[in-house]
């Protein structure tokens, strides 16, 4: 009897390695990694400081105080409880800096290049189709004129 040899587990890893998806994800999570620097650029150098035209050019200034005193130690503590808020809302802006960036000029792009493509094809389909329909057609209209002439063929003798 011979036992069947089951695969090990470098095989195993590597058969997961090989697979075209694990090495997508690997280039969408360092180009997404390269990217956020990006975008926490533009919030840093355009968004902050018209934010900054309102009120203070860092977002993480804008606090409120939940239990007074809410007074900042000279070693940087704070008694109190304070709502860092400016914070919050500047990592909601690079979120949604991210999301229309991505969307607006990778999602969008490719969503109208794969219409078009799939319009392409239908279109090519429908070609193809109506081709074969006419042929179609015209093998009937030889077949009904033979057919009328050997009808009138068989009436003339």
């Amino acid at each position: 009897m011979s036992a069947k040899k089951e695969p090990n587990v470098w095989q195993g890893f590597k058969a997961f390695l090989m697979r075209g998806n694990v090495v997508d994800l690997a280039v969408a999570v360092v180009i997404g990694a390269a990217f956020t620097n990006i975008v926490n650029a533009v919030v840093k150098g355009i968004i902050s400081p018209l934010v900054g035209a309102i009120g203070t050019q860092n977002l993480d200034h804008y606090s409120s105080c939940l239990k007074a005193p809410c007074k900042a130690a000279p070693d940087g503590t704070v008694d109190g409880v304070q709502i860092l808020w400016g914070s919050v809302l500047g990592a909601t802006l690079t979120f949604v800096i991210t999301a229309a960036v991505v969307y607006f000029l990778m999602v969008l792009p490719m969503a109208k290049y794969l219409a078009r493509q799939a319009a392409r094809k239908a279109a090519r389909e429908g070609t193809k189709e109506v081709l074969e329909v006419t042929e179609l057609e015209v093998l009937k209209e030889i077949r009904d004129a033979l057919v009328a002439q050997r009808g009138s063929g068989h009436d003339e003798r």
